[in-house]
């Protein structure tokens, strides 16, 4: 902003009032047009997703249906990504020109790992917004929608996205990890649904480590596609800077987690319809945490409705492994961990009414409580399992509602006073200019232009193993030593946690 006020501070000569004015007089009219143009902007960020996306709007998708999207409703808006591509901002300096390749003026190198099987709406976002934030390569483990032809071919047009399906010969490669004859994941071992994914998802960031290690990357950290990194307490809004600040002696650093509070019951777009967040008790003080508690709750098994023990970075170094998909440990050390004071991830659960009935459509769990007991690590989980399995939409709708969405204004203003509320804008607008630039549009008409026809019809065919192949069983070809019991092991790798549990609400 000093560029800013130097050019618009009044000249401290004693010329003539004439000479004075006519100085002034622009100056003013220039103030007044970007108090105008702050103005407008304001009112784009409270407007809650109603710009149209070109996600939405490229017409061809409608015939090649590549994302299994909803492309009924045809929206317009106009195409800024000369101008956005020019811009210069301070702010965010890693839009250059929508390019996204900046491999050798960038450090530290960072990596993100995810296990996906998302469609294009929700992944495209999720790498452009990182992207913009500073983070250099990106390593997913795809299946089901994530794997399409379609899907997976404007992926990996994006620089330094690197794409690994589920096949056999992955199956049979993870086979062989150490983890199988060891006792920190074994009690994880052969139960279905979030049990099978959190093994999953150890076997792939493991291999993600070595991926990274050989790509040069300096920082490795592990985020679901529906989390956001928000990378507060720096000047430029920018992951690179934070985490070049870390002590060279720290290992890893955890971003506490916030959870999305949806205002509303017909959430589409998450990352650009969302603005309201909870604060993670890492971020609370206790006397503030402890009186705001059972409003906080509003009648849910806790604090926050899924986990709140946060996700962590952790610097690339020999002997590394994932400590669950939470954090990481080292085979030849304790590690040195450190918690952002200000840095958090933007945790998007539950944020749109179908997740409902995705998560049940997922898990073939019965949903009773001892089913839903083997399934799902957290209550809230559970509850909502067995809600989505036994009753009707409406009644459904009226659950969510009650459980999800936060619709009592009042409340929603009395916690945002003391704190436990905050409202996070910055996503929001960086993923509006992104959708206004027409990038999401411009790389899948790339794609499309580079494919014949028929490539384009193939688009939707799903390049996955069969879905009856579960990790941690026979039938996958992956053997667990019978002697690997979980009964009195010292070191556990960390599953989703739930917040603290203050006693007296609780009894």
């Amino acid at each position: 902003m000093a560029g800013l006020y130097s050019s618009i501070k009044l000249s401290p000569s004693s010329s003539s009032l004439s000479q004075s004015s006519q100085v002034f007089t622009p100056r003013i009219l220039f103030l007044l047009s970007l108090l105008l143009s702050l103005t407008a902007f304001a009112f784009i960020v409270q407007w809650h997703g109603k710009i149209g996306d070109p996600l939405y709007r490229w017409p061809s998708l409608n015939r090649l249906e590549i994302m299994g999207m909803n492309t009924t409703t045809t929206h317009t808006s106009s195409n800024c990504m000369e101008t956005l591509g020019q811009s210069q901002s301070i702010f965010f300096p890693y839009f250059r020109k929508w390019n996204f390749s900046y491999k050798s003026d960038v450090k530290p190198k960072i990596c993100i790992t995810s296990s996906t099987s998302a469609g294009l709406e929700q992944i495209l976002p999720w790498i452009l917004y990182h992207k913009v934030i500073g983070v250099t390569n990106f390593i997913l483990f795809v299946e089901e929608k994530a794997a399409s032809s379609g899907v997976s071919k404007v992926i990996e047009s994006i620089p330094e996205v690197k794409l690994v399906h589920r096949t056999k010969e992955l199956e049979d490669e993870q086979a062989k990890s150490r983890m199988w004859n060891e006792t920190y994941m074994a009690r994880y071992f052969n139960k279905p649904c979030n049990y099978e994914l959190f093994v999953k998802q150890y076997l792939n960031t493991e291999m993600a480590i070595v991926m990274a290690r050989e790509a040069g990357m300096e920082w490795i950290i592990h985020l679901d596609t529906d989390e956001l990194i928000h990378p507060a307490g720096t000047r430029g809004y920018s992951l690179t800077q934070l985490l070049s600040d870390v002590p060279e002696n720290v290992d890893m650093v955890v971003f506490p987690n916030y959870e999305s509070c949806v205002e509303r019951d017909d959430v589409n777009e998450p990352f650009t319809e969302v603005s309201m967040f909870k604060k993670n008790y890492d971020h609370l003080t206790e006397e503030s945490y402890t009186r705001n508690y059972k409003e906080s709750v509003r009648g849910n098994p806790g604090y926050f409705l899924t986990y709140s023990n946060g996700k962590s970075a952790a610097r690339i170094q020999p002997h590394l492994r994932p400590n669950g998909a939470h954090r990481w440990y080292n085979y030849m050390k304790q590690p040195n961990e450190i918690t952002f004071d200000e840095a958090a991830i933007l945790h998007y659960t539950y944020a749109k009414f179908s997740d409902l009935t995705s998560r049940r459509d997922r898990c073939g769990c019965k949903p009773t409580i001892e089913g839903v007991t083997k399934c799902f690590f957290l209550d809230f989980d559970r509850a909502a399992f067995i809600i989505a399995s036994s009753v009707t939409e409406e009644d459904m709708l009226n659950w969510y509602r009650e459980h999800v969405v936060w619709m009592d204004k009042d409340l929603n203003n009395k916690l945002l006073k003391e704190g436990i509320l905050t409202r996070k804008y910055a996503p929001m607008v960086i993923l509006q200019e992104l959708k206004e630039s027409g990038v999401y549009s411009s790389l899948i008409e790339s794609v499309q232009a580079s494919l014949s026809k028929d490539e384009f019809m193939s688009s939707n065919e799903i390049q996955v193993s069969n879905s009856s192949r579960r990790i941690g069983t026979e039938e996958s070809g992956i053997y667990v030593r019978n002697n690997l019991r979980a009964d009195n092991i010292d070191l556990v790798a960390m599953p989703p946690l739930p917040a603290p549990v203050i006693d007296f609400i609780k009894s």
